[in-house]
């Protein structure tokens, strides 16, 4: 029994000691960006950052970054719908999230949702994530925090060629196929991705509040049949060491059909839905001495949709400047909705400054044009908006084994209707050791309302006739953002802790108001059941907590959870009864939470095996109208394996399996269509994926780095 004590003990040190040793070599080799905009290793970033590591993605075998920020986070949610992702995090929806593509902002929806599907999760290095407002470095649009996409950069010398085929349930099938030639001077890298889906239906029951009489065989769906499909181009040019020029372009389409059933206004459909995107880029890097960086980013995006008719629709909009509801629209013809187009011009410098500090410094241009005929009184708007920002940062040694590290930004915004704004932003970080380090950050937000909050003016038949409205009154929104955080990494052991505080002036919301106060011609028009409009509200606060924790077993074995309480307060001016009443920050949910444990292997011949096991959990979430969505836990299982023929360092062709099931107990919302539900989930689906990679060359040594904000080396095999 002694013996077997001892030897139990000796294996509980040895793997303690094996995982404090890994748990510091995956901090040093992980750099972030995000936060500041200049490079840190992670368990140094002055402001807090949540990574999803290569490792994370591959484990976890995600569908969609949908898919991997709702299963591997807990401060995410997320009601996949027709117009996009529905996002929302710590309280704050899509249009107060900054989602980044290395560096660069995602072009989607100025005013609405965001269509994750433009972002192929197989080119996804890594994930950051920063929380809270971060106005003063990244301007609009970031009042809840940033996501920035990190993609695969290629540096093998020669030819890469990449498939990835992945099938599942109800028709899932994704396709992944890449290209990257690296001959000196000049990379270029060709990447293609294909989803599609049949869709799927929970329930064939329509809320019997909002009809007339009951209906038990709607044929709505719950997710509608969709194919989309992207090709993406980034080329790179190097005239020497110092100097990078690149471009990129992407074309992007999506169509998303929608079956019609027999009870008009209710489950008939007379069009599908048809996006086009697309996006053009050029810049350059150029390196002075030491660290000191001066870039330049020149973008252009377009997001699109238009409805495709399948049947003869007389719809409402704009001809010849007059609003009508009669005008004709038959099977094969389109309907532009809306256009919007997006030009902005970036330059920012990087220098090491005297005594520790590092100064960042920019000026921004951007034009955003939208046209939309039949929503927009005149067919068009546009809005501009300039701005210059400073940030310095500065590490003060206080001892040995404490470090302290400030960073304060400020912004100039100047908007062509809403004039100048300062924005500012401290952050501070405190080191006491190698393993306990205390953040503490206080931000503000400006958000000016976006063309379509201002103009938008339409009808739409939604489980009753609904109104909605623009409202050329508008004011911008700021915020205040305060956040304390506390991290401990020790022996396996990392866990973080923080406490945020987020109050959002004049918040810009959809709300319901009296019929009577709509336009005399609209209301008097379509005597709608409800009409909503755009509106600010008097304040708007979200508070809370997050938690992480992550323990690396031994060298095979890791477990984490994660969990986040929110709680919300909105107020708005009822002009009405002269009084302020509470009203709900649609999607919130107390209770959020997520888990994993999982276990890689890797052989002496370089193959590897994999699997793990995830759990997502969420409470009751809460909306204005239509029923609250219930709460619910998802559990998954997932397993991968990768290998290759080849013997030696040397391993051109390599192949990786992957399998899992969704959804182990088969839970299905089946709430009644028209309300809101907790999740879209079909219930038990399963997938598989093969991915194949030839990599004819050799590992180059990355002496520079690429052209993105987010600059990291990676791995091809």
């Amino acid at each position: 029994m002694k013996k077997w004590l001892l030897g139990w003990a000796l294996l509980c040190l040895a793997q303690t000691l094996s995982a404090q040793d890994i748990l510091k070599e995956d901090s040093l080799q992980e750099v972030v960006v995000t936060g500041t905009g200049t490079q840190h290793l992670l368990k140094d970033a002055p402001v807090q950052t949540e990574v999803i590591s290569r490792q994370m993605l591959r484990n976890f075998s995600g569908s969609s970054v949908a898919d991997i920020l709702s299963g591997l986070t807990s401060s995410f949610a997320f009601n996949e719908g027709d117009m996009g992702s529905q996002m929302q995090m710590n309280g704050l929806g899509n249009n107060y999230i900054l989602i980044l593509i290395d560096g660069k902002r995602i072009h989607g929806d100025n005013g609405g949702e965001n269509d994750l599907s433009l972002i192929d999760p197989y080119n996804i290095e890594k994930i950051e994530i920063v929380k809270g407002a971060s106005s003063a470095l990244y301007g609009s649009d970031a009042i809840a925090g940033v996501i920035n996409i990190i993609t695969k950069k290629h540096t093998t010398e020669g030819l890469l060629l990449e498939n990835t085929t992945r099938g599942g349930s109800y028709g899932e099938l994704r396709q992944h196929d890449g290209v990257a030639l690296n001959l000196g001077k000049l990379k270029s890298y060709t990447n293609f991705q294909l989803q599609h889906s049949d869709g799927w239906q929970n329930t064939s029951k329509e809320d019997p509040h909002q009809t007339e009489f009951v209906i038990t065989d709607s044929r709505n769906k719950t997710v509608n049949r969709y194919t989309n499909w992207q090709i993406a181009e980034h080329l790179i040019f190097a005239i020497n060491k110092d100097i990078e020029l690149y471009a990129d372009g992407t074309l992007y389409r999506k169509r998303i059909y929608r079956p019609s059933g027999k009870h008009p206004g209710v489950d008939v459909k007379t069009y599908d839905l048809r996006y086009n995107n697309a996006s053009a880029s050029v810049g350059g890097k150029w390196r002075l001495e030491g660290t000191d960086v001066i870039t330049l980013d020149v973008d252009w995006n377009r997001h699109a949709y238009s409805y495709d008719y399948t049947a003869i629709t007389l719809t409402d909009g704009y001809v010849n400047g007059q609003h009508t509801s009669y005008f004709p629209y038959y099977p094969g013809q389109s309907q532009l909705q809306s256009d919007q187009q997006r030009t902005m011009a970036h330059l920012k410098g990087v220098f090491t400054l005297p005594y520790e500090n590092r100064l960042s410094t920019g000026v921004e241009w951007r034009y955003d044009w939208l046209k939309a005929p039949n929503r927009v009184k005149g067919g068009k708007a546009t809005d501009h908006t300039g701005a210059l920002y400073v940030q310095d940062e500065c590490r003060l040694l206080c001892s040995n084994r404490v470090a302290a590290h400030f960073t304060a930004g400020l912004r100039l915004n100047r908007n062509q209707q809403f004039g100048y704004r300062l924005t500012p932003k401290v952050s501070a970080m405190l080191s006491l050791g190698e393993d306990l380090r205390i953040r503490a950050t206080w931000s503000e937000g400006f958000k000016t309302p976006t063309p379509k909050e201002l103009y938008y003016q339409y009808v739409r038949d939604m489980n009753g006739t609904y109104l909605f409205l623009g409202n050329t009154e508008l004011k911008p929104q700021t915020s205040d953002y305060f956040s304390l955080n506390a991290e401990y990494n020790s022996g396996g052991l990392s866990a973080t802790v923080t406490g945020y505080y987020n109050q959002v002036n004049g918040m810009i919301a959809l709300v319901t108001i009296p019929n009577n106060e709509a336009p005399i011609d609209l209301y008097t028009k379509y005597l709608p059941l409800k009409t909503r409009q755009y509106k600010n509200l008097e304040s708007a606060k979200t508070y809370g907590a997050d938690v992480t924790l992550r323990y690396r077993i031994n060298r095979e074995w890791t477990a984490g959870l994660g969990y986040s309480y929110l709680d919300t307060d909105a107020k708005l001016y009822d002009s009405e009864d002269d009084v302020l009443r509470n009203v709900i920050i649609d999607g919130m949910a107390h209770h959020k939470g997520n888990c994993y444990v999982t276990w890689n292997h890797t052989l002496q011949s370089g193959n590897t095996w994999g699997a793990g096991v995830y759990g997502r959990m969420s409470s009751k979430r809460y909306y204005q109208l239509n029923g609250n969505g219930k709460g619910y836990q998802i559990w998954r299982l997932t397993g991968n394996h990768s290998f290759s023929p080849s013997r030696g360092k040397q391993k051109p062709l390599t192949f990786q399996l992957e399998a899992g099931v969704d959804n182990l107990f088969n839970y299905v919302d089946k709430t009644d269509h028209g309300l809101h539900l907790g999740t879209t989930t079909p219930g038990i689906t399963v997938y598989a994926a093969l991915t194949i990679r030839f990599n004819h060359g050799k590992k180059l040594v990355n002496n520079y780095k690429s052209n993105s904000l987010n600059q990291t080396n990676n791995e091809d095999n």
